[in-house]
């Protein structure tokens, strides 16, 4: 039997994907394992799967003063001879990385035992984690053209990012039945983010009077930002989170507007959702959901809009504009590299197995 360990922590966005892998692995024969941090997110998301999971010790690696710094040295030093006798003991054929703090012991033992590494980057520039890791990868995946050329030469494949089955098998009927919407007018899914978007929350509820002349909403708003003055409101329904039922919202949606995160609008791609695109700000981030926008933009899978221009005219307008032109949007994505995802990072394991 062949063996993977995955390896992803920290955010659930370091997780999710290598969990979309999983059911295609056992399809192909693979016993699968698991290193994560003790007692991260991804602890809880693995172990409810029935994969056996390792805990290690990790260290965040900041780029500003803390006195954590001084102490995370040791606890990363830590987790590298626990990953190294992991890995001696479960002795994987290869490990596929998606990023985390967590990941780098992992894959720097991997390379003292001459482990294959496939590593996958799921911003267009590699986050720190990654940049450390890297050069012990066999290969590494991303999501945008414009990263092939920024990762060692010869080591790049375009994959997209793995998304969950599962959200292909979503039923419009049932979302339809869910939100109590009619089905003879468009639905319009808002996207904020696991944690919400203040600002597309409030942008959203500003022009609601507006969409709804033209759309059925579905605003799913974070945790602790519901609005319940708009509760009851004809034609708009508000959640603060939605897993279960999440297929078949994506089934009912006619368009999206969404933060810019990797996961999220890799997965719009996948799904063939026309959206709009309303990334993290620079001043609140390292600016790479502005880079996704703007590639996803440039390739023609998206309209961007950034938060700095946020106007009740603007976003209307852009709306309306991304309604109107939605089938251009559908046949532009049916045309993207990076798709099948799941199935192009599996093969990628085979042959680096062989």
């Amino acid at each position: 039997m062949k063996r993977i360990i995955l390896t992803g922590g920290g955010t659930a966005g370091h997780v999710t994907p290598n969990i979309a892998l999983i059911p295609r692995l056992r399809e192909l024969g693979y016993e699968i394992q698991y290193i994560g941090s003790y007692d991260g997110i991804e602890k809880k998301l693995i172990e409810e799967l029935g994969i056996p999971y390792y805990g290690i010790s990790s260290g965040k690696l900041r780029r500003y003063f803390d006195l954590k710094n001084f102490t995370d040295p040791f606890r990363v030093a830590k987790g590298f001879l626990q990953a190294k006798k992991l890995l001696k003991q479960l002795r994987p054929d290869i490990i596929f990385s998606k990023g985390g703090f967590v990941t780098v012991p992992v894959v720097q033992a991997a390379k003292g035992q001459k482990i294959p590494v496939v590593i996958h980057e799921s911003d267009m520039t590699p986050g720190l984690a990654n940049r450390l890791a890297i050069p012990a990868a066999s290969k590494v995946c991303c999501n945008f053209p414009e990263t092939v050329s920024l990762l060692p030469e010869g080591k790049a494949v375009l994959t997209g990012c793995p998304i969950r089955e599962e959200l292909r098998r979503g039923n419009r009927l049932a979302g339809l039945k869910f939100c109590g919407f009619t089905a003879d007018k468009p639905v319009l899914l808002v996207i904020g983010g696991s944690l919400g978007s203040v600002a597309v929350n409030k942008a959203i509820r500003g022009i609601l009077p507006t969409l709804l002349k033209a759309f059925q909403v579905v605003h799913l708003c974070g945790k602790g930002n519901l609005d319940e003055t708009l509760t009851g409101i004809s034609g708009y329904v508000q959640y603060e989170y939605i897993q279960q039922e999440l297929a078949d919202l994506f089934a009912l949606a006619d368009l999206v507007v969404s933060r810019a995160g990797a996961n999220a609008i890799c997965e719009l791609l996948e799904l063939r959702k026309p959206n709009l695109l309303i990334p993290l700000s620079a001043a609140a981030s390292r600016g790479d959901q502005i880079l996704n926008a703007k590639s996803f933009q440039k390739q023609g899978f998206s309209i961007m809009l950034e938060e700095e221009q946020l106007t009740p005219e603007l976003l209307t307008s852009k709306i309306m504009e991304l309604y109107e032109n939605r089938q251009t949007y559908i046949t532009t994505m049916e045309k993207s590299n990076a798709s099948d995802a799941v199935d192009t990072i599996t093969a990628l394991f085979e042959e680096l197995i062989r």
